[in-house]
């Protein structure tokens, strides 16, 4: 988990959060193409491409808070 701990929170932060909802209208590409995947219709890789483009940064801040050492007891 060294390479999570080497990116700054100051920077995943923002990234995750812009491009989890860009674009901002008319639907978030990462909302619309989660609902593609939940309705099984995530087949075109253009479609799976922007999954990950715009889910990535958010799985990244996501496990970078579940194993900082802050968050550990």
């Amino acid at each position: 988990m060294k390479v999570l701990d080497a990116i700054p929170l100051t920077l995943l932060l923002p990234l995750a959060v812009f491009l989890a909802l860009a674009p901002f209208a008319p639907e978030p590409h990462l909302w619309e193409k989660l609902k593609m995947l939940a309705d099984g219709t995530l087949s075109r890789p253009i479609d799976i491409f922007d999954l990950f483009l715009h889910g990535a940064p958010l799985a990244l801040l996501i496990l970078k808070l579940l194993t900082s050492n802050h968050l550990q007891h």
